[in-house]
């Protein structure tokens, strides 16, 4: 009876043993089962980052790539605005040529070099002045028997304009000019000081831009004073690619001179582009224009050139956030 106790005894220990190492067996698996869930559901959660940091590396590139290139276009936009607005908020350096066919008694070419250099000053966050500098090199053909070709510098006229800082579609700019006693010679000017009032007023809409400089030059108070009117009306059509369509005549009166022999009004045009030389803004135009009025002795047609070196401000770009 003992024995088969014993017997039962052992069998049921090795039962339990037998059980024990099943549940040991079942939990290492259960165990290596979740542990190999949390190892797959670790990798999906850390592919689930990665692309999420993909995605914002590269939206981060993208924007920056947008931000980089905005100041470019904001610098051909500042750039187009200097060449065609003679009141813009940034600094420039025109080479003018003009040249003049038929002149006087002979019918000789007249030719003038207008250094033009605009130089703007902030007065506040509103007011802001323009300094608009004419300094005219000359070449006068001979006018008479008696005098030879005459060559020089002509009366440097310095113009200022008050105008707004940040102006809406109409701009518009007023102030004194002078006339220095600056000519080399007769023939080039009067060697007399000088002055007068100097308005501009000029509008954009979409591809156009238009206005108007006007401007009148009191000198002296003998026989050979000086009492003229110059209107610099100019008219742009702009393209694709900077270039652009332009008419810049420059009508003037002479108030001391007789009726027929007062008034220049040339009628005519040309051709012109904003590009880069490198990192240097430039604008170069050519016009052609015919004088439908003239003074005793004047051109019969005239052809203008430009070169403008440009001065555009850089700003820098502003941080970009990347939003999460």
């Amino acid at each position: 009876m003992n024995r088969q106790k014993k017997l039962i005894g052992s069998h049921l220990q090795s039962i339990a043993i037998d059980s024990m190492c099943r549940g040991t067996r079942m939990a290492s698996k259960l165990i290596g089962t979740n542990l190999l869930l949390v190892l797959m559901v670790s990798c999906v959660q850390r592919s689930a980052i990665a692309q999420q940091e993909a995605y914002a590396v590269k939206a981060a590139v993208t924007l920056q790539a947008h931000s980089a290139a905005v100041p470019s276009q904001s610098e051909d936009s500042a750039a187009k605005d200097a060449a065609q607005n003679p009141v813009a908020a940034a600094i420039s350096l025109p080479f003018q040529n003009n040249t003049y066919y038929g002149v006087g008694p002979y019918r000789r070419a007249e030719n003038a070099l207008l250094i033009q250099p605009v130089i703007p000053f902030r007065l506040s966050q509103k007011w802001m002045v323009i300094s608009r500098t004419i300094v005219p090199v000359e070449v006068v053909p001979r006018l008479s028997s008696n005098r030879q070709v005459d060559y020089g510098l002509g009366n440097i006229q310095p113009q200022f304009y008050v105008s707004l800082a940040h102006p809406g579609k109409f701009i518009w700019g007023a102030g004194p000019q002078l006339w220095l006693p600056t000519a080399t010679d007769s023939e080039l000017g009067t060697n007399k000081w000088g002055g007068g009032p100097a308005l501009v007023g000029l509008f954009r809409q979409g591809h156009w831009l238009g206005g108007s400089l006007l401007g009148n030059q009191f000198a002296g108070v003998n026989h050979k004073h000086v009492n003229s009117m110059t209107l610099n009306s100019f008219l742009f059509y702009n393209m694709r690619a900077g270039w652009y369509f332009v008419s810049t005549p420059v009508i003037t009166a002479d108030w001391t001179a007789s009726r027929n022999s007062r008034w220049t009004v040339p009628v005519g045009g040309g051709v012109g582009r904003v590009f880069k030389l490198g990192a240097q803004p430039l604008n170069a135009r050519a016009e052609f224009f015919n004088d439908v009025r003239t003074t005793s002795g004047g051109p019969d047609w005239q052809v203008q050139t430009q070169l403008q070196f440009l001065f555009i401000k850089k700003h820098p770009s502003a941080p970009t956030a990347v939003a999460h």
